[in-house]
């Protein structure tokens, strides 16, 4: 997502590379990697944001989505 962040870029690539290991593990299809990842999605934003402020990230969350998806 085109965000600065406060992670490094490292430790990111380095998360992501674990999970699509799992993924990979378990010879999940695309359909069920983003019903995975969007359950992971829905149980951080849940256990972790205040509830007055979960639709709102949630937004901001799909829209990032949305604007970080390949256009070509």
């Amino acid at each position: 997502m085109p965000i600065t962040s406060k992670y490094s870029t490292k430790k990111v690539e380095q998360i992501i590379d674990d999970v699509f290991d799992v993924l990979d593990k378990h010879k999940t299809s695309p359909e069920l990697a983003l019903m995975v990842v969007g359950d992971i999605a829905t149980n951080i934003i849940n256990a972790n944001v205040p509830v007055a402020q979960r639709e709102v990230l949630a937004q901001k969350f799909a829209k990032a989505l949305q604007a970080s998806i390949k256009k070509d």
